[in-house]
């Protein structure tokens, strides 16, 4: 039997009718309910969050549109039956999977026509790109939304006071005091006995009066809140996917009984952050200063945050790079840390309506507005940088001074606003040119830069993740960036070398969920997802990482980098030959050493326990790698120095390509070539453990009683 599925048209068509029947804005509060809370006990953990991964619940963009279509007449009021409200719910599940399957056509045809085609690449071409566009995991978390919205929008407070009657950091009081009354209410009406189908409704309704007195502000600055995000249309221009729902603007219903639906925090917040440069742009007298401060919100957020891990002196702001007379490029936000660059381009660019629609031209050309032309002058910026004529000053005139050997330069696309399906564009679109030294892009939007500080709140870290992640740039796929870095967390972005593509799913990301909740909204649970920043704790290797974080030494960094890249075992590996030569240093005071192989085996690190540490010892290491390296013929190979206490002490780095050597080929012809790390470690806790001696045997503390008259005793 075959199915026949109606087109997307005709199912809008139907959500039309039921959004407009009697009492559906009961369903939608029930469906809000169904589908937004979460459940928790003593703490908030991951398995609280998974069904809000889950395929079976309505997302975010799917009861937006619901409302959308519902408030194209003013909102019915009346009370259904509890069978009536049953069969609203039941009836709009079935159609929203009957739209996701409508939207989904146009992509499988496309897939299905690559499958043939000698050009696949154009899969995902104008309407096939709709479905990830609107079913995409969302941009940001609320709280970020609600937080970076006044940073955003704090230098435009005088024209929000004349014009609205409210600052920016009032706006987000209210904004608070809802979602908040919203939590209270809803948990005390869990009840949904047939008797109380009113109370469905008592969490999303508000009045001024009653978010007044949870503010502590004056009803007037309540009411002017209400005023600028209140829908006063009746959204008669919503009439397909992709078409403005003013709802997304103004989440805020009126109900006609001098109150007010908000059916979700998301909403609110996500309002807050993007309508009013909306606003400001109607105002012809302030529409350049209002497009002045959004362009530069993106640059100043780059440049705190990055300057809370690699210090303000190294982080640099709206940096021209002058070729003679000329300049050659300006980096919106310029980082050189040891001998590496991080270069950032940040855009105030939307995806406009007509991409979201699927035209496909609007879509490419939004999309180069966006993350091309940031890439493009980001590149530009890393070669003019390179090639050595350059000189570089910053936004307040000063000379920059660049490192005399550079390795890596990153580059960064950066965007301030949601830009939905964004990490699949850029594996679609993008088109990039990769160096030895300039490495792929990391796109991405404010709200991962958040994250990713947050995290991973040292240059090492965040080094180490930027480096993984652009090296695995095309054999990862995911609907968000988020996923792929809760995926980091969790095992450090290894990925199976069998495979030359790795699938990411949302559910990914709970553990990075609940330590972001925890974090920014005081949810009690566990501030950091368990994997590479739990699994080492209270090791002498997680010691040993802990003192090169920091270091601003391209050895000591570059000697870090590859500790991180390795998997958990081999770090464990590390850990046991540690523990071992720290101990037989400290019991008999001399040097002791232990080396160990990179997942790749081309790469090798000689642990080194000095208790006297000096030129000599350097000297001395320096060789012992250097024998190792060409032995392996190995491409890098680093020495690290540590104290019989674990403290670092130097470290050495040695990376250039194996080449046949005759001198070095006769200092090496009678050395052994080194066994597993595997085989040396149990040699090395051999030699530890506790040595038997004969009760008549001559005491081994040399006080030539026998043992059992000495330290036997």
């Amino acid at each position: 039997m075959v199915v026949q599925y109606r087109s997307e048209e005709e199912v809008v068509a139907e959500l039309m009718r039921l959004t407009a029947q009697p009492g559906y804005v009961y369903a939608l509060a029930t469906i809000c309910h169904r589908d937004d809370l979460v459940m928790y006990g003593d703490e908030l953990l991951a398995e609280n969050l998974e069904r809000l991964r889950g395929t079976e619940r309505l997302i975010r963009t799917e009861i937006t549109t619901l409302l959308g279509l519902m408030v194209r007449q003013p909102i019915d009021l009346q009370q259904p039956t509890v069978e009536q409200l049953q069969e609203l719910v039941s009836r709009t599940d079935a159609l929203m999977s009957e739209l996701h399957h409508a939207m989904n056509q146009p992509s499988m045809a496309s897939i299905l026509a690559a499958s043939s085609s000698q050009n696949p690449d154009e899969v995902w071409q104008g309407a096939a790109m709709r479905e990830p566009i609107f079913y995409g995991s969302e941009s940001a978390y609320p709280f970020q939304y609600r937080d970076l919205f006044v940073e955003k929008h704090a230098p435009d407070d005088q024209w929000l006071i004349r014009n609205k009657g409210f600052t920016s950091g009032q706006a987000q009081i209210v904004a608070r005091s809802m979602c908040a009354l919203m939590n209270i209410r809803v948990n005390q009406t869990p009840s949904r006995a047939p008797d109380r189908l009113g109370d469905i409704l008592l969490p999303y309704e508000f009045t001024a009066q009653a978010v007044a007195e949870r503010s502590h502000l004056t009803l007037e600055i309540v009411e002017n809140v209400f005023r600028a995000l209140t829908l006063d249309s009746t959204n008669d221009q919503f009439r397909e996917i992709g078409d403005f729902n003013a709802v997304c603007a103004t989440p805020l219903l009126p109900t006609g009984r001098g109150s007010v639906l908000l059916f979700q925090q998301y909403a609110i917040y996500e309002a807050l952050y993007e309508s009013p440069f909306f606003w400001m742009i109607a105002d012809k007298t302030y529409r350049a200063t209002a497009s002045d401060n959004r362009g530069a919100f993106a640059e100043k957020f780059a440049h705190r945050r990055l300057a809370e891990i690699f210090g303000q002196g190294r982080v640099h702001s709206n940096v021209n790079i002058f070729d003679g007379k000329d300049i050659a490029g300006e980096a919106d936000v310029l980082v050189i840390y040891a001998d590496k660059l991080i270069i950032v381009q940040a855009k105030a660019k939307k995806l406009t309506l007509a991409a979201r629609k699927g035209n496909d031209g609007q879509l490419k050309s939004d999309f180069a507005a966006a993350i091309q032309n940031a890439y493009d002058q980001g590149y530009e910026c890393a070669q003019a940088i390179l090639s050595g004529r350059c000189h570089l000053v910053d936004s307040s005139g000063a000379e920059i001074k660049l490192p005399g050997v550079i390795k890596d330069v990153y580059p960064i696309c950066l965007v301030s606003d949601h830009y939905p399906a964004l990490a699949f564009q850029a594996g679609q679109y993008l088109k990039h040119i990769t160096t030895e030294i300039i490495r792929p892009p990391f796109v991405m939007d404010v709200f991962l830069l958040d994250v990713l500080v947050e995290m991973l709140s040292s240059p090492l870290r965040l080094l180490s993740y930027i480096g993984l992640r652009v090296a695995a740039i095309d054999e990862v796929m995911a609907s968000h960036e988020l996923t792929t870095l809760a995926f980091h967390l969790r095992r450090n972005l290894w990925l199976d070398p069998a495979y030359n593509m790795h699938m990411l799913e949302d559910s990914i990301s709970t553990d990075l969920d609940v330590a972001m909740m925890v974090r920014r909204d005081g949810f009690p649970g566990q501030r950091t997802p368990p994997g590479i920043l739990t699994a080492m704790v209270s090791t002498l290797y997680e010691k040993l990482i802990s003192q090169i974080e920091w270091q601003n030494d391209p050895s000591i960094i570059s000697l870090g980098l590859q500790l991180l890249a390795l998997g958990e075992q081999t770090c464990r590996n590390i850990d046991r030959g540690l523990v071992a030569i720290t101990a037989r240093s400290r019991s008999d005071g001399s040097a002791h050493d232990f080396t160990i192989q990179g997942d790749d085996r081309t790469t090798g690190i000689c642990f080194h326990c000095n208790p006297f540490p000096g030129e000599k010892a350097v000297k001395v290491l320096q060789a012992h790698c250097l024998k190792r390296k060409y032995l392996q013929r190995a491409s890098r190979w680093f020495g690290v120095s540590v104290s019989p206490e674990g403290r670092l002490q130097f470290g050495v780095s040695f990376t250039f390509p194996w080449e046949k050597d005759d001198g070095v080929e006769a200092l090496v012809k009678d050395a052994v070539p080194p066994s597993s790390a595997g085989t040396a470690l149990k040699a090395l806790e051999r030699e530890m453990r506790p040595k038997k001696y004969g009760r008549n045997a001559p005491c081994p503390c040399g006080s030539d009683q026998k043992f059992k008259k000495c330290c036997g005793k």
